[in-house]
């Protein structure tokens, strides 16, 4: 006899097959009664999948029209690209997500031919990504909202907190959303400082979205204003730095928290605030590139003091 599950599947088949079909028609099929077939109907419905009650002599059910649901097919680097993606998911501190990407897991290893479903479960079971772990949980309410208006042009009222504590209730163009060293942030133009700023989502008390729109900058990038305004932070001392490499291989080095680089010429520029001179001077000693300390001066002290004592360390028998 066949499982429930295999009698809504195959209700399901019928349904795509058909344009119409009456519930005589559909629990003959199925050899079930007709109260049977209402809870596999209802089934189907918690599942998203829309179906539509005809009543009356010729009633009967169908799929809503236009609905059809498209076969999975996957080529292998298309199912690699997928059992990563729900990997790193798992790092991006949400959650409300986790049920969804074992199950979304077990829907996709479901109707994989069998070779992709070894591949993404060998995958699965071996692979770990080593991404920023999560330093504040994410809200999916949160993120969804943000995402939806960014993409409406839509103003958002919301309340914020900052790191003072200070509760204060800002009206933001939402311009993009940023994952950044563990912490989601939303990037736009913020009314109540008429400037652009960014917003760490789990300080974000409440939002509502508001019927006002607005334009967005076509050239804004919301992961490098924000790593601008991380650099930018008042801290007690500005840094300025010359690193005779590419870009690409100090940011490897250093990574973009540090502040901002700019290519100067055959080199690269670091702008930056810190407020200890002693733990900047440690970065700079384990660089495997030549640099120059344009400022401030205590920088040079700090790094002469880092080598003398690495100096002693060598030394030490």
């Amino acid at each position: 006899m066949a499982s429930p599950t295999i009698r809504v599947m195959t209700l399901l088949e019928l349904l795509q097959t058909h344009r119409h079909m009456s519930g005589r028609e559909l629990a003959e099929r199925l050899d079930v009664d007709r109260r049977t077939l209402r809870r596999y109907i209802q089934a189907l419905e918690e599942l998203g999948i829309p179906v539509t009650t005809e009543r009356g002599r010729h009633g009967g059910y169908r799929l809503m029209p236009g609905f059809k649901l498209p076969p999975l097919m996957l080529t292998s680097e298309e199912a690699l690209a997928v059992s990563l993606g729900l990997l790193a998911a798992q790092g991006l501190g949400i959650a409300e997500t986790a049920p969804a990407l074992e199950t979304a897991r077990a829907k996709l290893e479901r109707v994989m031919p069998a070779k992709l479903k070894q591949q993404a479960q060998a995958l699965s079971e071996s692979a770990r990504l080593e991404l920023p772990s999560a330093r504040a949980p994410g809200d999916e309410r949160l993120l969804l909202l943000f995402a939806t208006t960014t993409q409406a042009r839509q103003r958002v009222r919301l309340d914020y907190q900052d790191d003072r504590e200070q509760l204060t209730q800002r009206v933001l163009n939402p311009y993009g959303l940023v994952f950044r060293g563990g912490r989601w942030y939303v990037s736009g133009w913020c009314h109540l400082r008429r400037d652009l700023r960014s917003f760490r989502l789990d300080r974000i008390a409440e939002a509502t979205p508001l019927e006002a729109s607005f334009d967005r900058p076509d050239d804004f990038d919301p992961a490098e204003h924000l790593a601008r305004s991380i650099a930018s932070l008042p801290r007690a001392t500005a840094v300025s730095v010359r690193f005779h490499t590419e870009l690409a291989n100090i940011v490897a080095e250093l990574g973009r928290n540090i502040g901002v680089f700019t290519p100067d010429g055959n080199a690269v520029m670091l702008h930056a605030r810190t407020d200890s001179l002693a733990w900047f001077a440690r970065q700079l000693a384990h660089q495997p590139f030549d640099f120059e300390i344009l400022a401030p001066p205590g920088l040079r002290d700090a790094l002469s003091e880092q080598a003398a004592r690495l100096q002693r360390l060598a030394e030490r028998k």
